[in-house]
């Protein structure tokens, strides 16, 4: 947990406590005082929740990138291997696919000459 997050809850806490002690007691400068630091802790804490939650994004990130490197072999295997058997399953529809594909190709590289 972010120290953002412990001392904006705390200064928040504190600012409730000071602002209902100024109402109750008629004090509008407490009063007045206490709602500042509630809404000053406030912030803190958002801001700690974000810092929080983009570390934990941050750390997701690393994990699926090493994951991602470790087995990209088996990832690009496993989709030739997919691709081969669709193809020698079904190899007119794959050979319109893959003649779509070229037309399509085709096309976008006339138009930059």
């Amino acid at each position: 947990m972010d120290r953002n997050r412990l001392e904006g809850a705390a200064k928040e806490f504190g600012g409730k406590v000071q602002g209902a002690i100024g109402d109750a007691v008629g004090s509008d400068g407490n009063s007045a005082e206490g709602r500042i630091r509630e809404a000053e802790g406030a912030a803190q804490n958002l801001y700690g929740q974000g810092r929080d939650a983009l570390r934990g994004a941050t750390a997701e990130a690393s994990r699926y990138a090493s994951d991602l490197y470790e087995n990209a072999g088996a990832y690009a295997r496993d989709g030739g291997e997919a691709v081969r058997r669709q193809v020698h399953g079904n190899p007119l529809s794959a050979l319109i696919v893959a003649g779509a594909v070229g037309f399509v190709l085709g096309l976008s590289f006339r138009d930059r000459h």
